[in-house]
């Protein structure tokens, strides 16, 4: 039954399959991964999986949605992301059989169930940090913030330039013509051969020519929309930045930059596959459709806080959205800020960021939520004295640099490469999460807290501290 009593779903005694002969309970390891979940998911709150199925009456018992929220994480955990290699596994693999037993989905259960309840994991993501808070996991000390590239469900063979677009816009609208023209010419001729069809059906070339063409011009639409917007952003910051030059009366150096153009380059490119994903800069410098995945990371036992996908090619804009949600996510796990010892009072959270994320902006906006950011603003050499802070810093880049600079900001700042950089490591090596099963910005952030909340869990198991109902 159901936590509501309303709807019947297929049996899941994962107890009785322990009992079995040649169960799993007697072949894995007694604190194996497998037998942690399923003592830990039984404690979640899982009431948004089973809200979608308590109203219908439709069709046979569907599976117990804890059996598949155990399935997923188990499978996300140990590196398995395609549902027809989980599928397998169910049928092969002793530790997934602990799960599901001899009720086995089949691969489209499994992906349905991904997709349609990627939003409800966001609660389970931070139903872990809050496990991960009690077990003192959690300190808030330093929370570093990086973001590395995952390749998309987008394949670059599938996509199109924007002047190509344009010449292959204007030669099917050519075609569509001669099509249109041969047509007309040839109703006459037809008729008496139509029989009982009404005789204004599209011809199958001019159908798929259409289709094409509206696929493209679609493609346009939204790469001119994206031009706008960064046409609009850039004018944006030359104003800014000739307001800032008014006020120290300083002149524009070297020639006036040319004007800013709302028409994207002939060279922008879109996907035809996912077109929410755009073609960037890869670590083996190379290019292909990615997602900039983002993670927001406590410095105690490298416990990931909050997490995103954008379609951003740099981390310009991401640290006041990340520490947004880091303070959320801290909030509804009700884990306790660190407080001063004289005043009581919550202290600044110390955040350590590269050089990808500085801005005046970030800084002043992460101050603002209460972080105390350290930000690299410049090259930092690996041998470089600290050094005292300057007197009197003229502009907000030379005040970060220095305070970066300083013993504390050194010591902090250098801990960010043991932070979250191992944590993507961990991501993309131990567990080879390298591209993203699902298509849509959405579907491709939901996708990415699966992953995360499935790297908190390994850290409670690995660090064997978690609290479970008897």
């Amino acid at each position: 039954m159901s936590e509501g009593g309303g709807k019947t779903y297929r049996p899941w005694e994962p107890r009785r399959y322990r009992q079995q002969a040649h169960s799993p309970a007697s072949k894995l390891p007694e604190g194996d991964l497998v037998f942690f979940l399923l003592d830990v998911v039984p404690t979640l709150d899982l009431r948004r999986f089973y809200a979608p199925y308590e109203k219908e009456t439709r069709g046979g018992p569907p599976f117990d949605p804890a059996m598949m929220v155990c399935l997923l994480l188990y499978a996300y955990c140990v590196g398995v992301f395609a549902s027809r290699k989980i599928a397998l596994a169910c049928e092969r693999n002793l530790a997934f059989v602990a799960i599901v037993g001899e009720n086995r989905p089949d691969f489209r259960t499994i992906s349905d169930f991904r997709k349609d309840h990627l939003a409800a994991f966001k609660d389970i993501f931070v139903q872990v940090v809050r496990l991960a808070g009690e077990a003192g996991l959690v300190k808030l000390g330093n929370v570093s913030t990086e973001g590395t590239k995952i390749q998309g469900n987008a394949s670059r063979h599938k996509a199109m330039s924007y002047g190509y677009m344009k010449k292959e816009v204007e030669r099917l609208r050519e075609e569509i013509e001669a099509l249109v023209t041969q047509a007309h010419w040839q109703d006459e001729s037809e008729e008496a051969a139509l029989g009982s069809r009404r005789g204004d059906e599209l011809p199958e070339e001019l159908s798929r020519r259409e289709t094409r063409l509206a696929k493209i011009e679609a493609a346009m639409r939204r790469l001119e929309a994206q031009a706008r917007l960064e046409a609009e952003e850039e004018r944006k910051r030359r104003a800014e930045a000739e307001a800032a030059r008014q006020r120290k009366g300083e002149k524009r150096r070297g020639r006036e930059p040319k004007p800013v153009d709302d028409e994207p380059a002939d060279n922008a490119q879109m996907s035809f596959t996912d077109a929410e994903l755009h073609i960037m800069r890869t670590n083996n410098k190379g290019w292909d459709y990615c997602g900039n995945a983002q993670a927001s990371v406590d410095g105690t036992c490298q416990i990931i806080l909050a997490c995103d996908v954008t379609d951003e090619t740099n981390d310009k804009k991401q640290a006041e959205p990340m520490a947004q949600a880091t303070l959320e996510t801290v909030t509804q796990a009700a884990i306790e800020r660190p407080t001063d010892d004289d005043t009581g009072e919550p202290e600044a959270i110390p955040a350590t960021l590269d050089n990808g994320y500085y801005s005046e902006a970030a800084t002043e906006g992460l101050e603002k939520l209460g972080f105390d950011p350290y930000i690299a603003a410049g090259r930092i050499r690996h041998h470089e004295e600290p050094t005292e802070a300057a007197e009197s810093p003229k502009t907000a880049k030379e005040r970060m640099a220095a305070k970066v600079r300083t013993e504390q900001g050194r010591e902090l700042y250098k801990q960010r490469k043991t932070i979250v950089e191992p944590v993507f490591g961990q991501i993309k090596e131990d567990r080879g999460f390298r591209r993203f099963s699902l298509r849509g910005l959405k579907k491709i952030r939901g996708e990415w807290r699966l992953v995360c909340l499935t790297h908190n869990l390994l850290k409670i198991w690995r660090y064997g501290c978690v609290p479970v109902a008897a």
